[in-house]
This record gives structure tokens, sequence and C-alpha cells, in this order.
């Protein structure tokens, strides 16, 4: 069997040829397939007791790969779509490998056998209109910070931006006057235009009045002057959250994160009678078929299908046991 590249060899092609030049993945792909290789080498180092330049393809066994999934569920405590997602990593690398060593066909058909591991899917968190409210006044508007988040939250909420894509938004992207909406690079560099609201507008207008950047400067700049991290911004809503508390203790009952103020949008969205083909467009989902989860999160929508039914006519009954043994057990 002759080998040409080694294991070392093949993954920084992987990422320099496949993944930057042929298929010129975003930063975020990049990102993530590299925090999953970081781990599997480290958990690697520890088991097999070698360093990540020694290794070699037949160190990485579907048993042995399979107790890393296992590690990364159980061990670090990541959810199941993390683990698919570090599995979904492994599997685009050894397809790669099996086109590059036909030697390891075999070896890269059992990796590629492994199954993701399926998850119970949650209906989704969103807040309702008097939980809004109490968020965009958590913030201290009287403080730089405080002006800074209140715009971040309602920009977030009204255009139900990701994360990702509110931290790299520039001043340049920001059109206001007549027409007034954001443009912003979505996943899959799908190119978007979002309008914006009048209170958003206004928010928005006041905000950059002050903060008078340039055109590539970060619209949500931190202290320092940088874009704000993905951290940054989970702790804001998180201390902005806790405040909020106060004015709506029905916020205590929810998990929100940054993701559940993208899930609001939406339901603002649908909730005011909106297409569910112009929501899909509005939060840049690749399918339609996406935005169904929407459909089931709001009892209310399904309320006002309960009432427009005609009543079934049944009519209630009590059961009553004919026979003394069965009168016993149903009195127990």
């Amino acid at each position: 069997m002759i080998i040409s590249k080694t294991f070392p060899a093949l993954l920084q092609t992987f990422f320099t040829d496949r993944l930057l030049r042929q298929w010129r993945a975003s930063p975020h792909t990049v990102a993530s397939y590299r925090d999953s290789f970081r781990l599997l080498l480290g958990f690697a180092k520890k088991n097999l007791n070698k360093e990540p330049s020694v290794l070699s393809f037949d160190d990485f066994t579907p048993d042995f790969l399979s107790a890393f999934l296992d590690y990364v569920e159980k061990d670090r405590g990541n959810s199941v779509r993390t683990r698919n997602a570090r599995l979904a990593a492994i599997h685009s690398f050894f397809r790669y490998v099996s086109l590059c060593e036909p030697a390891y066909v075999d070896l890269c058909c059992q990796i590629l056998a492994i199954p993701s591991k399926r998850f119970e899917r949650r209906p989704i968190e969103f807040l309702i209109p008097e939980e809004i409210n109490a968020l965009l006044d958590a913030p201290d508007q009287t403080t730089w910070v405080g002006r800074r988040d209140r715009t971040l939250l309602l920009t977030a909420i009204q255009t139900g931006f990701r994360v990702s894509e509110l931290i790299n938004l520039h001043c340049e992207q920001v059109v206001l006057g007549t027409g007034a909406h954001v443009r912003c690079e979505g996943k899959g560099r799908k190119q978007r235009c979002t309008p914006l609201g009048k209170e958003t507008t206004e928010v928005m207008s006041s905000w950059l009045s002050q903060l008078n950047g340039q055109s590539g400067d970060s619209v949500f700049p931190s202290i320092r002057g940088g874009p704000l991290s993905r951290d940054a911004v989970e702790r804001l809503v998180n201390r902005h959250c806790r405040t909020a508390m106060s004015y709506c203790p029905s916020i205590k009952r929810k998990k929100i994160t940054p993701h559940v103020l993208r899930h609001t949008a939406a339901m603002e969205l649908l909730r005011h009678g909106v297409d569910r083909s112009v929501i899909a467009l509005w939060l840049g989902h690749e399918s339609v078929e996406t935005t169904e989860m929407y459909l089931h999160a709001d009892m209310r929508l399904k309320q006002q299908a309960l009432s427009r039914i005609t009543p079934l006519g049944a009519k209630p009954f009590l059961y009553k046991p004919d026979d003394e043994l069965l009168t016993f057990l149903e009195n127990l």
C-alpha cells in the first residue's frame, strides 16, 4: 500500500486547498472546522500519547472517533447539535481523504457510516410584547454603553439578525432617511437588505450621530473601539434580562439568548400576518420549510385555528364500573 500523503499533510491541505481555495468557505465555517480538529487532536494526544504531528490515519478508527464524540457530549457537556457539528467536520475531511488517498477508502467508508445522533426538538423560546418592552427599557440611557445596548437589542428584535451579522455590521451598511434599511451578509455569503421601522430608524439615527463613526467602523463597538465579540453580546443580553425581570417576572421562566431575539423577530412578523415565505426572506433562511417551527411556537395561532372548527357535539360522560371488584379498584 503506497501512501503519498500523511495525515498531518492532508489535514493542512484540507484547510488550505479544499476549504479556502475550492469551496471558498466562510470564516465561520473554517473556524468551526478548526475548533473540531483542535478538540480531536487534543483528545488523541491524551488518549494515544502521540503528538498531533506524528498521528497516522490508522489511529482514527471508527471506535476511536465514536469515543471522541462521546467525550464531546458527556465530558465536555456539549449538546447533541454540537456533537453532530463535530462529526460533520470529520465526515467532510474523510470524504476529502477518500479522494486523495484511495488506499484508505475502506476506512473512510466506515467513518462516513457513523450516523448523526437524533435529538429532541423543543419548542423555541421567544419574547411577547410585554417582555420586549421590559428588555428594551432595561439599558441605562444616561450612559454610552446603555444607549449602544438598547440600539443593539432593538435592531436585533426588529431585523432578526444573527449575532454574527450584528457584530459585523458597519456604518456604511446602514441607510437612513426614506426607505431606511440595513444591508448584511448572512450564511452562505447571501446578501440581503432588511427595512428598518420608524422607531428603529430614529434610535439608530441618534446612535450613529453620537458614534460619529467612519464607513468601515463597527455600528456596535466595544468600549475599546473594536467590534463586540459573541461572548460580549451574550453577556449584555443576560445582564439586561436580569434587570428586566423586576419589571416583567415572566422573563424568569425563559432562557433568553441572542438567538431568542431572532426568534422574537420572526414571531412578531407571524403575529402580524406576514406570510412564511416573506419571513424566510427576512431572516435569510435557505428554505421556507425552516420557518415552520414558528407555526408550532405560538399557542395563540393554534387557539385561533381551534376557534374556527365546528364543535363535534360530543357529550361528556362518567365511567361507572359495573362490577364490585372493578369498583373497589377504581376507588383506590
